[in-house]
């Protein structure tokens, strides 16, 4: 069997320079395109979101074809950033998945020309249930527009396509829209990065936004000394602490460090009269602390603020617990 693309003939070889101006063209009449449908936005998008915020239940994406598409990533997007949300397929609504709608939920319904089949099938069901609806739409004078309680309008001139028929320039005004929706929805509700991560907990910005100092500093067979220490023997429980720093206690109380920075400072400097020297004459005194429950992301921005690698972590009760180095994450 043959393969319809395999009956399309290239006629002749663009240059890359031909390929180039094209993709400039399309990103071009993109950017013009959603720099006129931000110029259209006005009450219809504020009614959305406060219809959304004011919702007692999810907020059900329903799209078909490219629409879906691009529904599901939307309901992605609002399900992580505070507002719960689903994609339900339209087809699979008419055949029993409306048991998942609640009368408390809102529908946005997505459709470029407003006049999808699968679409307009559901409105006399979801306005039997009494759910308040949504229409992300091309066209105002819609089926689908006519019979919601709000309208998004996304319609454009033309499709970048150059036969004007593939869905390229209505779908990135349907993805931008949906994001719009989101950032609205996010300031409206203060979401917060530490948010963010709650629903995120298995990536990185998560792990960040999460962990504490406590989770990753080193705890166990801190090198500690004091002030009257030797440098010889400071070298020694360095090397054994492997962390390449000594803690300098008097009192109960940390007093300064002496690193193996510190130590290639003090031979370039002393020599080898350093060698009978105590640590209370090598260290650094009154060094950088930090709180054991201090996020690791804020911990990380203080040693790149203070231009240090280290830090020595402290309790509630100011008492030394442990050593954050700025890799231990």
């Amino acid at each position: 069997m043959v393969s319809p693309t395999q009956n399309l003939t290239l006629l002749t070889p663009p240059s890359n320079d031909q390929l180039i101006e094209s993709a400039r063209k399309t990103l071009s009449t993109q950017a013009q395109a959603l720099q006129s449908l931000s110029s259209r936005v006005g009450i219809e998008f504020s009614t959305a979101v406060n219809l959304i915020l004011a919702g007692q239940g999810r907020t059900i994406i329903c799209g078909m074809g490219k629409s879906g598409l691009i529904g599901k990533k939307m309901a992605a997007t609002l399900a992580s950033t505070g507002t719960p949300s689903f994609f339900l397929h339209p087809g699979e609504a008419f055949h029993g998945d409306l048991g998942m709608v609640q009368a408390n939920d809102i529908l946005i319904l997505i459709s470029y020309s407003g006049e999808t089949e699968e679409l307009i099938r559901l409105l006399p069901s979801l306005q039997n249930f009494g759910n308040t609806c949504i229409a992300m739409v091309g066209n105002t004078a819609s089926t689908l527009a006519k019979n919601c309680q709000c309208v998004l309008d996304i319609g454009v001139d033309r499709e970048v396509c150059p036969n004007n028929l593939a869905p390229t320039t209505s779908t990135t005004m349907t993805t931008a829209m949906g994001d719009a929706l989101a950032v609205a929805l996010m300031e409206s509700r203060n979401f917060q990065p530490q948010d963010f991560a709650r629903f995120h907990p298995g990536g990185s910005l998560g792990r960040k936004l999460l962990t504490r100092v406590k989770d990753l500093m080193h705890k166990d067979n801190l090198p500690i000394c004091s002030p009257t220490t030797p440098l010889t023997d400071a070298i020694t429980l360095m090397t054994q602490g492997r962390m390449g720093v000594v803690l300098i206690k008097q009192d109960q109380q940390v007093v300064g460090i002496f690193t193996d920075g510190d130590l290639r400072r003090a031979m370039l400097s002393s020599g080898a009269s350093m060698m009978s020297q105590t640590m209370s004459e090598l260290m650094t005194k009154n060094p950088k602390t930090i709180n054991e429950n201090t996020l690791i992301v804020n911990a990380e921005e203080q040693m790149l603020r203070d231009k240090i690698t280290l830090l020595v972590v402290t309790d509630d009760a100011q008492d030394v617990v442990g050593v954050l180095e700025i890799y231990d994450r």
